[in-house]
């Protein structure tokens, strides 16, 4: 049952085109390190192969006819994609579902402080992270900023060569002897994960110089007005995120590794939307949706437990003429999905957190969960078997290298995807994408071979008619 290292087989062709493949990934993640960034890239993508806005269709009356391509955008944050196959939508559709929002740190909405000559920003944490691992590395703001008179402004600071960036200190070694000795989960608390932004006190203004009243704060403001065209109040209505600055870069002497930040999920959302590019002419609907907030329970308008993928599947069938609640329920019960999530790899150096018959390994190629969740299998979505054995025969008959797994030990932990959520409606899903290293934390390594072979397997899928 041991599955084999992919590198083993590949031509010199293929080797050309993983690279590539890799290439336009690291791209990707390096652009839409937020979930905006990423809708942005996306639609900028499938616009290129022909896409077009769902919402064109509609305002101008115009009907979908097989071969046509839409997408629909909620919020900025989520998207959808269709590419109208030769069956009735009645029949359903091969879906890939995946997220894009990755753990990070939330500027809060009243941020800015001054403690002892320095300025700091206030944050609040999103999804499940190490909080140690965010003190003292390079940091990077991205983000939005609406204003009352409805204006909105994009901003990214950090991320340009000459660009400063911004750190979140921590207590030196010598000083740390009781720090050292608390539980991981506390040696640096939430609220201590504030950002470091100024040092510097404002200097010009004599009447506030003359009060002595937080200069260094005053200063930070300025800058704001300046260089942002923002006032405090701002913050109120904002979204700024605190990511790990740089690019994702190869990693590993020989190359073979991607490092970045966001690899969970960005990593099987570029897959599944490479895969939505490359596939033409379906037998059956293929579809793509790639959404928000999965790291915090896929809640809010733009998650997956919104209407917002059900109210877009009932658009397109009343522009392929097909419309009926009851023709909605049919389309979603008979379709067939690829939950595209991360799993964890196999990682020696913590190997008692893993079976190693049941575990994910670099290199040898896509993964498929066939559940998930935690201890008795809590929140999963669990795939039945005569599903399983359908994918099993398109990635064999498509000469793509994959593996199963579980999610470490039994007891360890767990973790759970959106999968459970479309199984709602009746379809067929079952988990599926790249194995991850140090997932969760601010710089996470994948395989290429496992990226290019995850491309491959969701081509395949969408290629293929239904169970």
């Amino acid at each position: 049952m041991e599955r084999k290292n992919a590198w083993k087989a590949y031509s010199d062709e293929q080797i050309t085109e993983l690279e590539e493949v890799n290439k336009s990934y690291r791209e990707f993640l390096t652009v839409g390190k937020t979930e905006r960034e990423c809708v942005k890239e996306i639609i900028k993508q499938a616009e290129a192969t022909g896409y077009q806005s769902l919402q064109s269709f509609m305002e101008q009356g115009r009907d979908l006819q097989k071969g046509d391509k839409v997408y629909a955008v909620c919020m900025n944050k989520s998207v959808a994609m269709f590419q109208i196959g030769e069956q009735p939508l009645e029949q359903g559709m091969n879906i890939l579902g995946a997220h894009i929002d990755s753990p990070r740190l939330d500027v809060k909405q009243n941020p800015l402080y001054e403690d002892s000559d320095m300025a700091y920003l206030d944050t609040h944490y999103y999804g499940g992270i190490k909080k140690y691992q965010w003190v003292t590395i390079p940091l990077a703001i991205h983000g939005t900023i609406a204003k009352k008179d409805g204006t909105v402004q994009d901003i990214i600071i950090g991320e340009k060569e000459d660009d400063p960036v911004l750190v979140i200190s921590d207590l030196l070694i010598h000083l740390s002897q009781q720090q050292i000795e608390k539980k991981a989960g506390v040696v640096v608390e939430g609220e201590g994960l504030d950002i470091l932004v100024a040092t510097k006190p404002l200097t010009g203004n004599d009447e506030l110089e003359k009060e002595e009243k937080e200069l260094v704060k005053a200063a930070v403001v300025q800058f704001l007005k300046e260089n942002l065209d923002m006032e405090e109040e701002d913050f109120l209505s904002a979204e700024l995120e605190i990511v790990p600055a740089g690019k994702a870069r190869d990693c590993g002497l020989d190359r073979s590794m991607v490092i970045g930040y966001g690899q969970d999920d960005r990593v099987c959302a570029f897959t599944s939307l490479f895969a939505m590019l490359e596939t033409e002419n379906p037998e059956r609907t293929s579809c793509c949706i790639l959404v928000d907030k999965e790291e915090i329970g896929s809640v809010g308008a733009t998650g997956m437990q919104s209407r917002f993928f059900e109210n877009t599947v009932a658009e397109v069938l009343n522009l392929v003429g097909e419309y009926s609640e009851l023709n909605v329920r049919r389309c979603l019960a008979a379709s067939d999905m690829l939950s595209s999530d991360v799993s964890a790899a196999f990682d020696p150096s913590y190997a008692s957190a893993f079976e190693k018959k049941n575990a994910a390994f670099f290199g040898r190629g896509m993964v498929f969960n066939k559940f998930t969740g935690a201890r008795g299998k809590s929140g999963s979505n669990d795939a039945n078997a005569e599903y399983v054995a359908h994918i099993r025969a398109i990635m064999e008959e498509s000469g793509v290298a994959f593996q199963t797994a579980e999610l470490g030990k039994i007891d360890v932990g767990g973790g759970g995807t959106i999968a459970y959520i479309l199984a709602l409606y009746g379809m067929n899903v079952i988990d599926c994408g790249v194995a991850v290293l140090s997932m969760h934390a601010p710089w996470e390594a994948t395989s290429k071979a496992d990226i290019y072979e995850t491309k491959c397997g969701y081509v395949a899928f969408l290629e293929k008619a239904c169970l």
